[in-house]
């Protein structure tokens, strides 16, 4: 285990790419460490599978926040990844890169290496996009990424249609030229089968012989020397050793476990570690804070067609679907449950789509107890059209509660803490009953359910919108990455400020969250990260 030139922590969706690509030369040394198990279960391979995966300690770390007075007191649930493929294992495979603009604030503090014109080609180098290369979209790479244009439910098409009678124009390819307006997702899904990044990067890699993956390990700290990473202290089996590397350490656990393991090691707000007498490495107070996420929310309706509700929520219902796609791969199970979607302005002063929408043609007012209720939807004919804000400004942290790895961060989310987050979701959630009220859409709703036509002034939509809003799985920014010291963990090349040979390479290093899901991104970073990384050793 020692000797490796590299030690990955974290197989997620950037220690996946990482592992992949700084192994490809067949020399270089690579150690991934991952303190989950397995991706080779069946939930985690069939794509709708994933609502079982949701409350599963198996795969999943389930951390919860703090109640958050922007939630209405609520503790938010926040699954992530404990497995090979992180959360890219557990997602649901909606891939977006996010707006070009994004990529300009990236740029603007972090410099050229992850401005647009970088990240474009990178990306179209990493993708083999179903529907077809050309100047915007790749063909050939590790990634497959279907185009989601078959077996759609029904509902899809008078969604859409409804949509471009609200305002906004059909798009064929969200990750294309322009991002606004609405049409359907496409979908980390490769031949029925879940395409999370341990499948498309790290499974390959671990067939070469300088690649080694150890899983149920746990990473305590950095053992940091002299001012320079050179190993990490690990417990496999209740037993506790160092690894050491000669070469670099690679934080690549993700928002909450990348700031977690930092402040452990003695690298975050000194006050705080001081008091939990944990001796201090570096002091910087942006380890764990800046703490960016999207929060959306559903509204539901009761509708007089049928929706998935009616083929998954009987037992011949789940038979049916379920035969279908163990003998052809094929039908709901094989897809993601937000086929349709897009994203719009909440004001045309606004200088881009500023709100996701995500339409599923299922609903789940009534939750079964430990268990995203995907496979176990309502009684009735249900339709959901939920949104989620794409550059919310307010701003939570992660901080440890003791030296013990174990026990789970301080997660405070922080969410509608302003006024701007606010007053963008009050004007979101108007939009949404647009919408429902432009035909064909509206001749097929029966009646709105959630939050229900009682729910009419502004301060009752604010009201629901608190009480029901959560996280969508987006946690970013908490060890970001920047030029100036004074607001960033890590430099343009990834590097941790004041220590040597180590980085963080995931998406708590993004500088900014960028506006849609965030898996695609995140293996972004893994992608150009091998490049910075291997551009600094040569």
């Amino acid at each position: 285990m020692d000797g490796a030139d590299y030690i990955i922590v974290g197989s997620g969706s950037s220690g996946s790419v990482l592992a992949e690509r700084l192994s490809a030369d067949g020399r270089t040394k690579v150690l991934v460490i991952e303190a989950g198990g397995t991706d080779l279960r069946f939930f985690v391979h069939m794509p709708l599978g994933y609502g079982k995966l949701f409350y599963d300690p198996a795969v999943n770390w389930l951390y919860k926040t703090e109640p958050d007075p922007g939630l209405a007191g609520n503790r938010d649930h926040w699954p992530r990844g404990k497995i090979l493929g992180g959360s890219s294992s557990i997602n649901a495979m909606v891939y977006i890169r996010g707006h070009q603009s994004d990529y300009d604030d990236w740029e603007a503090i972090a410099g050229p290496d992850w401005g647009w014109e970088q990240v474009l080609p990178a990306y179209k180098a990493m993708e083999d996009t179903e529907a077809g290369g050309d100047a915007w979209r790749g063909k050939g790479g590790p990634l497959f990424i279907s185009a989601n244009r078959r077996g759609l439910h029904p509902l899809v098409e008078p969604y859409i249609a409804a949509t471009e009678a609200a305002g906004l124009p059909r798009v064929e390819d969200f990750n294309g030229p322009e991002q606004e307006g609405v049409g359907t997702y496409q979908l980390t899904v490769k031949g029925g089968r879940r395409n999370s990044a341990a499948r498309a990067f790290l499974r390959p890699a671990m067939k070469r012989p300088n690649v080694e993956v150890m899983t149920g390990t746990l990473v305590t700290r950095v053992v940091v020397e002299q001012g320079r990473a050179v190993g990490v202290e690990v417990v496999r089996g209740g037993e506790r050793k160092v690894i050491r590397t000669a070469g670099e350490v690679i934080l690549a656990g993700g928002a909450i476990n990348s700031p977690q393991l930092l402040q452990l090691s003695g690298i975050g707000p000194g006050a705080l570690l001081q008091g939990l007498g944990i001796p201090v490495l570096r002091d910087n107070p942006n380890v764990g804070a800046n703490l960016n996420d999207h929060q959306g929310l559903n509204y539901t309706y009761r509708m007089k067609v049928p929706t998935l509700n009616d083929e998954l929520r009987p037992w011949w219902g789940k038979l049916k679907v379920g035969l279908q796609y163990l003998l052809t791969g094929t039908g709901p199970l094989s897809m993601s449950i937000n086929q349709g979607g897009g994203f719009f302005r909440t004001d045309p002063s606004q200088p881009r789509p500023n709100m996701q929408l995500y339409f599923q043609a299922f609903s789940t007012l009534l939750p079964r107890v430990g268990e995203r209720p995907i496979l176990s939807p309502d009684p009735f004919s249900g339709m959901s059209i939920g949104l989620s804000n794409c550059r919310p400004t307010s701003r939570g942290h992660i901080r440890i509660r003791s030296r013990d790895p174990d026990q789970h961060p301080e997660i405070v989310a922080n969410a509608y803490s302003t006024n701007t987050d606010v007053e963008e979701m009050l004007a979101a959630v108007k939009f949404i009953r647009k919408i429902a009220a432009q035909k064909p859409l509206a001749d097929l709703i029966a009646e709105e359910l959630r939050p229900g036509p009682d729910c009419r002034t502004d301060e009752q939509l604010i009201a629901d919108f608190r009480a029901r809003s959560g996280t969508v799985y987006h946690p970013s920014c908490t060890c970001r990455m920047g030029r100036d010291q004074a607001t960033a963990v890590v430099d343009p090349a990834l590097r941790v400020f004041g220590v040597e040979a180590l980085r963080v390479c995931d998406a708590s290093a993004f500088p900014t969250l960028i506006g849609g899901n965030t898996n695609a991104p995140a293996m972004l970073m893994g992608w150009r990260g091998a490049d910075v990384i291997r551009a600094g050793r040569h």
